[in-house]
């Protein structure tokens, strides 16, 4: 047996919601790609909306190009997941509500997972307040978490300032790393009840919780909640990659 399946209990939905309740929150803190539902849904916009044509050839190529420079390790997270914004300077922002709503009904609904929308609904029913904390583009974060019922003042995400309807290049934040801690601060929550991440990017705000809760972990996360001693908690439909991880 490896230390991860020693020291790393994982719970069953059942155990999972069971716990996230008896700890009582009254403040729930979500990431959203990886934890709420699956996939890269700033990565997956960004290449629709460029297959829709909504910026020019050149912005496209450009931005494939620092893509991939990305994906090689020369360009940060917090660097790429800014100009991911950046691109659509220029363009109204109704026009790319508008996108997203059409992009997250199409693309991000169906792989919502089950367990996470029963859980939100639960928590929703409850009184807890909800947030969302992303890296991905607000426009896309607050549409997928509006299936949840989290509003769109609770969302902390990647954004651009807008000025009379129209987007700029004007960076406002991008909360990744320990600028998703930073966001939470900033809005006064200085130690949220419950958090719930995937990945190595959400485990600042994962350790500034009373009760941090890893949905889906990857290799780094699963790595640092053995350190700590957190349990995890994996979606059905993300079967198969943690258990690989995890030894099982």
């Amino acid at each position: 047996m490896t230390r991860t399946q020693i020291e790393i209990p994982r719970w069953t939905a059942p155990e999972f919601e069971r716990v996230v309740l008896a700890s009582n929150p009254k403040v729930a803190v979500f990431d959203c790609d990886g934890t709420l539902w699956s996939g890269d849904s700033g990565y997956g916009f960004m290449v629709w909306s460029l297959e829709q044509g909504l910026v020019s050839r050149s912005t496209s190529d450009s931005i494939d190009t620092r893509y991939r420079a990305y994906l090689a390790g020369r360009i940060s997270e917090l660097a790429i997941c800014g100009e991911m914004v950046q691109i659509y300077g220029g363009l109204r922002d109704q026009e790319l509500r508008a996108a997203a709503a059409l992009y997250v009904s199409e693309f991000v609904q169906p792989r919502v997972f089950a367990e996470m929308a029963a859980l939100v609904d639960t928590l929703r029913q409850v009184g807890v307040e909800l947030w969302a904390v992303s890296s991905t583009n607000k426009w896309v974060v607050a549409e997928g978490v509006r299936l949840f019922g989290i509003p769109e003042e609770h969302v902390l995400a990647a954004e651009v300032r807008v000025a009379q309807g129209l987007i700029s290049h004007e960076i406002l934040d991008v909360p990744t790393d320990a600028g998703k801690a930073t966001a939470l601060k900033r809005v006064g929550l200085e130690r949220p009840d419950a958090v719930f991440g995937n990945s190595v990017h959400d485990l600042a705000m994962l350790e500034m919780a009373r009760n941090p809760f890893p949905v889906n972990p990857s290799p780094a996360l699963l790595e640092a909640a053995a350190k700590n001693g957190w349990g995890y908690f994996v979606p059905q439909a993300a079967e198969g990659a943690v258990a690989a991880v995890a030894g099982e």
